[in-house]
Order: C-alpha cells, then sequence, then structure tokens
C-alpha cells in the first residue's frame, strides 16, 4: 500500500526549510532569491498559497502559487530529492491547481529552467504545455520554458458564455 502524505498551508516556522530547498533544488547557480523573509511574505499574502506535503512532521516537498484575475501563476515546486517518484511533486500541483478552479481561475502557467529536462518533463506529464522560452529570465543566465495548462479543459468544462 503507497501512503501519499497530504497537502496543507505552510506555517511562519516552515518559511527557513522552504527558502533552503528553494536555494538548493531550484535556484542552485544563480544566488538566493526566495530567501526566508520572502518565502514568510508569500506565507502572509491573501493572494499566494504556499502548500506542503509532510511526512512525521518533516516538510518532504513544497509549492508556492499566485492566484490572480484569471490565471494562476505557480511561482516555485520543489521534493527533496530523496522524496522524489513517490507522486508528492503530482499531488501538490494537483491540489494547487485545485484552488484555482475553485477560485474560477481560467489556467496556471509557470516558468521552468531550461536546463532542467526533468522539471519540463514532470510538468508536461501533469498536462502543462510549452508556450514559449524567455531567454535569460533567470537572472540573465539562465532561459525559461514557459508551460501553461487550462483549467477549464483539464476539468472537462468551457467557460461561461
Amino acid at each position: 500500500m503507497i501512503i501519499i502524505p497530504s497537502v496543507s498551508l505552510a506555517t511562519l516556522d516552515d518559511a527557513r526549510g522552504i527558502a533552503e530547498m528553494s536555494r538548493d533544488y531550484i535556484e542552485f547557480g544563480l544566488g538566493w532569491s526566495w530567501t526566508p523573509a520572502r518565502v514568510q511574505k508569500a506565507i502572509r499574502d491573501s493572494s499566494t498559497n504556499v502548500a506542503v506535503v509532510r511526512e512525521k512532521g518533516d516538510v518532504l516537498g513544497f509549492g508556492i502559487m499566485r492566484y490572480g484575475e484569471q490565471r494562476a501563476h505557480l511561482t516555485l515546486l520543489a521534493v527533496l530529492p530523496g522524496q522524489r517518484k513517490r507522486g508528492l511533486g503530482a499531488v501538490l500541483v494537483q491540489w494547487l491547481e485545485k484552488s484555482a478552479a475553485i477560485a474560477g481561475l481560467e489556467r496556471v502557467q509557470l516558468e521552468a529552467r531550461s536546463d532542467n529536462p526533468g522539471a519540463i518533463a514532470f510538468y508536461r506529464d501533469q498536462g502543462y504545455e510549452p508556450a514559449g522560452t524567455q531567454p535569460g529570465y533567470y537572472r540573465g543566465e539562465v532561459d525559461a520554458v514557459r508551460l501553461e495548462k487550462s483549467l477549464w479543459i483539464s476539468k472537462g468544462r468551457e467557460p461561461d458564455a
């Protein structure tokens, strides 16, 4: 039997661990922009969800999604390397997408490092389609692949007329 830990909103106490995961697994080689203070600001922001997946009290992964008028932006997503391939990233993405769909948003957009084919493949597996590239998106050093997903299509419904 496979047990998938549940997803919950992050607390301010989670900020340091989330920031360190961002530094080590997302921002590596670029400097550290998602510091504990910035993560705490996101946790406090009413237009942003910072979700975590825990097991025995430990944060195994997180996702940060900001909600706009019509679209949501998946800002960051990471799972500890030793916890990957368990479906935790997919559970986090689905939880955040469900929140966006409940809010009536049309789509989710994100950027992935072009030098991270594993992340791009992961998002493609979650139903995200490439929507272009952004040269030098990451501190002028690394290009981004933009991806997006329609929440209406994935839910089998069309927007209201």
